[in-house]
C-alpha cells in the first residue's frame, strides 16, 4: 500500500486547502502534500512536498486519526494528514496548485474536494472549530 501524506495547516479557526493544477484531478481542492517514498518517514515526506509544492517550511505535528488508521484513495493507496505548522513562507500557488484558500469550518463544502479528501471533512470540521456536517 503507497501512502500519500496531507498537511492540516491551520491558522487560528481556517485551513489551507489547495486546488490541483493540472491532471484529471484538476480543479479539485486537497490538503497538500504527496507520495512517501521509499526509505522515508510520512512526516520527513510531508516537509519535504510542502516544500517542493508550496515553498513551505514546516513543522509538522500530530496526525489525525482515521478509521482504520488511513482513509482510503484506491485499492493502491491511502491517504494519512498531519497537523502542520508554518515555520517559513507563504502559501500561495505553485508549481502543482494553481490556487489556495484558507476554509473555515462553515466553508469546507464551498469548494470541490477530491473524493479521499472527502472523506476527512468531518474530522477536520471538528478540528477546527465546527460542526461535524455541513449546514
Amino acid at each position: 500500500m503507497q501512502t500519500v501524506v496531507g498537511g492540516l495547516i491551520i491558522d487560528q479557526s481556517t485551513v489551507l486547502a489547495a486546488r490541483r493544477r493540472a491532471g484529471a484531478l484538476a480543479g479539485l481542492w486537497e490538503f497538500p502534500g504527496g507520495k512517501v517514498e521509499p526509505g522515508e518517514t510520512p512526516e520527513d515526506a510531508l516537509r519535504r512536498e510542502l516544500h517542493e509544492e508550496l515553498a513551505l517550511e514546516v513543522e509538522v505535528g500530530a496526525e489525525l486519526s482515521a478509521p482504520g488508521g488511513a482513509w482510503p484513495i484506491s485499492e493502491a493507496y491511502e491517504l494519512r494528514l498531519f497537523l502542520a505548522r508554518i515555520v517559513t513562507g507563504t502559501p500561495g500557488p505553485g508549481p502543482d496548485h494553481d490556487a489556495v484558500r484558507w476554509l473555515a469550518a462553515d466553508q469546507l463544502a464551498d469548494v470541490e474536494w477530491l473524493p479521499s479528501d472527502t472523506q476527512a471533512l468531518p474530522a477536520v470540521r471538528r478540528l477546527i472549530g465546527g460542526p461535524s456536517r455541513p449546514t
